[in-house]
């Protein structure tokens, strides 16, 4: 029997959400349409994967199982296409690189023009992240290599530290500590921090909300549930909450974002910007983009680039 991608990942769909109606919604196809498509499933396999009712649906026993193989299935069909648009990309001569927040010719422009001047017959192309999600492996699967604070790793994951920055808070112009230079993190612990999508690494969204000097999450979150940092700048905008984000970053945020201004935190760990990237790549850039790297981090303090 010959099973179609587009049946498994249906039917993946509609037992991550537990309903059709949510199911169809973020598969963006018509309701009835994705109904029928599990039924025919089903009768294609000839056991039922779902029992329906009046809140939605559940696996059933068999559906339990079937989702574990349709997700390996998915995920490596998935891997393959990565694979093969990296592949093109490193024919093409082309190196995606993967950022959270300002791109990096803002706030490392020194490591990427050096890559450019050393090749100028590739090509780099930019492109914005949403927040890590798991497997961290899969959410770089659609660049060649990124640049942002480490999320979690995976074992196929290597990661070169490019330089620490202080953690900085971003607050409105009006809040009680918008007029000092820096501040302690008691001073912030009970603060109302922005929420995050519960897709995002937790380890990664709570450092930014100081859970390792508080020793659990904030006693006051926003309902927002943000997954990108276009929405984390929204929630900030709107004076709703405040967030923390390495210090280069606040800078711009402040100069971009009128009535927000930024203030580093003495004494919480610092971030560290790096570059991640697969063990897998299949790009032979990405080696040569982590030579600078290690080649910047070496070089004494003051030595020209």
């Amino acid at each position: 029997m010959a099973l179609r991608l587009e049946q498994l990942r249906y039917f993946a769909t509609v037992a991550e959400e537990g309903q059709i109606t949510r199911a169809s919604r973020k598969l963006h196809i018509a309701q009835p349409a994705l109904s029928q498509a599990i039924a025919q499933l089903e009768a294609d396999l000839g056991i039922e994967l779902l029992e329906r009712h009046p809140r939605g649906v559940a696996l059933t026993p068999a559906g339990d199982s079937f989702l574990e193989k349709a997700r390996i299935a998915l995920a490596a069909s998935d891997d393959a296409a990565l694979t093969a648009e990296a592949l093109a990309r490193a024919a093409s001569r082309v190196l995606q690189v993967g950022f959270i927040g300002p791109p990096p010719m803002l706030n490392a422009p020194e490591l990427f023009a050096a890559f450019a001047v050393a090749n100028p017959d590739s090509e780099l192309s930019f492109r914005e992240l949403p927040f890590p999600t798991d497997p961290t492996g899969s959410w770089l699967g659609e660049v060649d290599v990124a640049f942002c604070h480490p999320p979690a790793q995976d074992a196929g994951v290597l990661v070169k530290a490019v330089r620490p920055e202080a953690r900085a808070v971003v607050v409105p112009r009006e809040h009680r500590i918008a007029g000092q230079r820096e501040v302690g993190a008691e001073d912030l612990l009970g603060e109302t921090f922005i929420g995050y999508h519960p897709d995002v690494q937790r380890s990664w969204a709570s450092f930014h909300s100081l859970d390792d000097l508080r020793g659990g999450p904030p006693e006051h979150l926003t309902d927002d549930r943000v997954s990108t940092p276009a929405e984390m700048l929204k929630g900030i905008a709107e004076r709703r909450a405040i967030t923390t984000v390495p210090a280069s970053d606040a800078g711009i945020i402040e100069g971009a974002l009128r009535g927000i201004v930024a203030i580093r935190v003495r004494d919480a760990d610092p971030f560290v910007l790096s570059l991640l990237w697969r063990a897998d790549h299949g790009n032979p850039m990405v080696d040569s983009l982590i030579d600078f790297a290690r080649a910047l981090a070496d070089r004494p303090s003051g030595e020209p680039t």
